[in-house]
């Protein structure tokens, strides 16, 4: 397959003469006022294994290459003898060193995430040539970002209603495959959301688990009735469509959306009548999961959970909240954070398991945690120069200088060391990719590892009025 991001480098005949070394970086720019202050560094180790690993270059796409580019630019701007040069010195190779933060780090936003330099003075023109691809790093970063803050708030009210952190790995359920742009978008995303949640319906995310990060099965699911499911059966026949999926999957948990018609109806005269005993004899392993799917998700919530405590009854937890019995639960799928409501009401966040979709895997872009990737080093005639951009009108998108190295300081904070002023024993940054070789490689368990919650985030401060706003446009999209 011919990839022509991966053949031609626009900007390669506008360098000074004599340059030799053309060394970038990778950062989420920090961003005053941005309800993100850190980000998990994940995907880097798809793009090289998909993209850059091996013998990348081949007289056959050179040819085409270069035919595609005369006819695109109407002019012959084409390298054919500096990618020629790559084939026939490297065998195709990339002469390129990337060094990394290990993935699912978390890092404060404004530090230095990954290096890139040619380690072959003739090629100095490939660092910024792979920029659009490791661009696209943005990508499963904010993912990974937000799904984690997702989790952030899910710990603390499910840690100030139950006492307990258990289930917290299932509570977010990513259904988000049908509204993202493309298969790829659901696979790096799904794996990104994979880094903190054991709960998906998105099925390209767990092969890429699987595939490029080692996890034999990264995700977890139940099954499920949708509307087509339960209105082929007619508006008049809603209780037996209920019933066959009860039927049908009478072991192990099930879930049923509810609202086809009229959700409280359902939950009443259906489910808390007709079907009550039904429901009843299922257990905590095989309990049945109402889902409500449209209306005000507050008000219908709420609504829900109360003609189900009307009909079933509950019984109070250890932190003496409402629970309703172990064989029923509710999933919420608007992505909202109703989990503050729940409590005012004195639920539990053990009744409810949450689902997201586009605003986990859609409603972002790269503007969101200001990724960016900029030159801040280079080699001509023999001697480096530290570069930067300093724009005037626009201060916050000042870069870099010099080489990079990120250490923990003697505070026990993360920082970024320019001007290649650190020593290489503090660098946290790692080789992972070196002339066409990955060099490290991450399981998704350590991944997992190293993104897991610290103590303090966990830590529920109800009173915080800032810190509800700011989640709740976290949960709701408001990137």
């Amino acid at each position: 397959k011919i990839r022509y991001d991966l053949i031609f480098p626009p900007w390669g005949k506008t360098y000074p003469p004599n340059v030799s070394k053309i060394y970038s970086y990778f950062e989420c720019r920090r961003k005053k006022g941005s309800q993100f202050s850190e980000v998990v560094f994940f995907g880097l180790q798809y793009l090289l294994k998909k993209y850059l690993t091996g013998p990348v270059i081949t007289e056959e796409k050179i040819q085409e290459a270069k035919l595609f580019y005369q006819m695109h630019f109407k002019q012959a701007v084409f390298d054919e003898e500096g990618w020629r040069k790559v084939l026939e010195k490297h065998d195709g190779r990339l002469p390129i060193r990337i060094k990394a933060v290990p993935e699912g780090r978390i890092i404060p936003r404004g530090n230095v995430l990954f290096t890139v330099e040619n380690t072959d003075p003739s090629f100095y023109w490939l660092t910024n040539y792979i920029e659009t691809m490791l661009v696209q790093m943005w990508y499963p970063i904010t993912v990974a970002t937000v799904s984690r803050e997702f989790k952030k708030i899910l710990a603390r009210h499910l840690k100030a209603t139950s006492g307990s952190l258990e289930g917290l790995d299932l509570k977010l359920h990513d259904f988000g495959y049908r509204g993202v742009s493309s298969q790829e978008s659901a696979a790096l995303g799904g794996a990104a959301h994979l880094v903190n949640f054991c709960s998906t319906d998105t099925v390209a995310g767990l092969l890429m688990a699987q595939r490029y990060y080692s996890c034999p099965m990264a995700g977890f699911s139940i099954p499920a009735a949708e509307h087509s499911t339960i209105i082929s059966w007619g508006r008049t026949r809603e209780k037996e469509a209920f019933e066959r999926v009860l039927d049908q999957f009478s072991s192990g948990p099930v879930s049923v959306v509810s609202d086809s018609y009229d959700i409280f109806n359902a939950c009443k005269h259906i489910w808390g009548d007709k079907l009550k005993e039904r429901v009843m004899e299922r257990s905590q392993d095989s309990c049945l999961v109402i889902r409500p799917d449209s209306g005000d998700p507050a008000e219908t919530l709420i609504e829900v959970i109360k003609i189900l405590e009307e009909c079933f009854g509950c019984s109070l937890n250890a932190m003496g909240f409402k629970v309703l019995p172990s064989y029923l639960r509710i999933i919420q799928g608007d992505g909202i954070d109703l989990t503050s409501k729940l409590s005012d009401e004195g639920w539990s966040a053990e009744n409810i398991f949450f689902g997201c979709g586009s605003a986990l895997l859609q409603k972002l872009n790269r503007d969101t945690l200001s990724c960016a990737f900029k030159c801040s080093y280079v080699e001509t005639n023999g001697k480096g120069m530290d570069v930067y951009k300093q724009p005037v009108t626009d201060p916050s998108k000042g870069s870099k200088r010099g080489r990079l190295s990120l250490r923990r300081n003697s505070d026990g904070f993360i920082e970024t060391v320019e001007r290649g002023a650190g020593k290489p024993e503090e660098d946290l940054l790692v080789t992972v990719f070196e002339n066409g070789s990955l060099m490290h490689e991450y399981s998704l368990e350590e991944i997992r590892k190293n993104a897991r919650l610290r103590d303090d985030e966990m830590d529920h401060t109800p009173h915080n009025q800032e810190a509800e706003l700011l989640h709740n446009h976290i949960i709701n999209g408001l990137h």
